[in-house]
């Protein structure tokens, strides 16, 4: 597939983000931005909470790279009205876990679109993408087991459904690669808006 050349930045230093819109064929420059969410206030809605992250990344990315697009993105993981990070112990990937089985969560991500033009910080556009997932009952031991293979590290919720998580879901509501970290059409929307060509 022939590459298209983008001129737009992700402001994302997740594999799992730039492998999908690598596979688009799409060319782009990846900026890791900086942890933003301690400094953030705390938001009720768990959508805006992603969406002022995303914002937050994209704007920090674009602050350095002036007249250039950045799209920043920020997934949660809410399991009624608890937000769900990313596991810092194995004890805490076994809770969460725990707590995710034989029930329904919501995965949300934020995207945001920004570019430094003339000095100035735009807004281009958010979007917001929620995907409901149910897990199957699980038992310790393949919670455990699952927690051994190291998939939750780095993971909103502590699982990869892309991976070895997979087995961990018996069904999904809405967009799949949403779940993975960055919904595709969305994003791709938000870009063409920018007059960005996609392939």
């Amino acid at each position: 597939m022939k590459r298209s050349s983008t001129g737009f930045i992700l402001a994302s230093g997740s594999p799992r983000r730039q492998n999908l819109l690598r596979q688009l064929g799409l060319d782009f420059e990846v900026v890791v931005a900086p942890e933003v969410e301690a400094g953030l206030p705390p938001y009720e809605d768990p959508a805006e909470a992603a969406l002022a992250a995303a914002e937050a990344k994209a704007r920090a990315v674009a602050r350095q790279r002036r007249a250039r697009l950045v799209l920043g993105a920020d997934t949660v993981v809410c399991l009624g009205s608890r937000l769900l990070g990313k596991p810092k112990s194995e004890a805490e990937a076994v809770e969460m876990l725990s707590a995710l089985g034989g029930r329904e969560h919501v995965v949300r991500t934020g995207l945001a679109l920004v570019r430094q033009h003339n000095e100035k910080l735009e807004l281009l556009g958010r979007e917001c993408v929620a995907t409901a997932v149910r897990f199957v009952p699980l038992t310790l031991e393949r919670i455990r087991w699952y927690v051994g293979t190291g998939e939750p590290w780095d993971k909103a919720g502590g699982y990869a459904i892309q991976g070895r998580g997979a087995v961990l879901v018996e069904g999904i509501c809405g967009d799949y690669f949403n779940i993975v970290g960055l919904p595709l059409t969305a994003a791709c929307r938000l870009l063409e808006q920018a007059g960005v060509k996609l392939p």
